[in-house]
């Protein structure tokens, strides 16, 4: 396991309630069933929107989560570099409470 799924998989572990599973065939966590975090590529992605999405967004070789890579980015979802992996577990956090209100 790379040094990069293993800080995923830490993140997902500690996390109450959250499940390890899948979305595009790529590893995820989900929480009641909502997909708010991936590991695609050795970084993360992460479901966001307002001032956490813009935040994750300019940090440094940050960009739109484009799975097929065909030019057809999902616009909440922003893929997050290891260089920034300090970032990984409050933007997981972030993604977390962003898609819980969406189930309210």
């Amino acid at each position: 396991m790379s040094p990069q799924e293993k800080l995923y998989t830490e993140i997902g572990d500690t996390i109450e309630d959250v499940t390890l599973s899948k979305m595009f065939g790529k590893p995820c966590l989900k929480i009641n069933g909502k997909a708010f975090a991936s590991f695609f590529e050795n970084e993360m992605v992460f479901k966001l929107q307002g001032e956490d999405h813009t935040r994750a967004l300019a940090l440094d070789g940050s960009q739109l989560f484009d799975p097929s890579r065909k030019g057809r980015p999902m616009k909440e979802w922003v893929q997050v570099p290891y260089a920034h992996k300090k970032e990984w577990r409050p933007l997981t956090l972030s993604a977390l409470v962003y898609v819980q209100s969406l189930n309210k």
